[in-house]
């Protein structure tokens, strides 16, 4: 089973803003299956988080505009 973290783990392992991991579910570059959703609580599994946003498929490009 995966562990779940909070929203603040993610942005410190990935050198972001607690805001740029809210922008990136936001715009839907954390997919939905990655985390888990309780009221306003996010927990995400960082392993799926990490490889969706280090899939090949997704270009660069994708992330323009997004405030690191």
């Amino acid at each position: 089973m995966d562990k779940f973290v909070p929203i603040e783990k993610v942005a410190e392992h990935f050198c972001v803003s607690v805001s740029t991991i809210r922008a990136w579910v936001r715009a839907d570059h954390i997919p939905k299956n990655t985390y888990v959703k309780v009221a306003n609580t996010y927990r995400f599994s960082l392993d799926k988080v990490a490889d969706a946003l280090l899939d090949s498929d997704t270009e660069q490009d994708d992330f323009a505009g997004v405030v690191y």
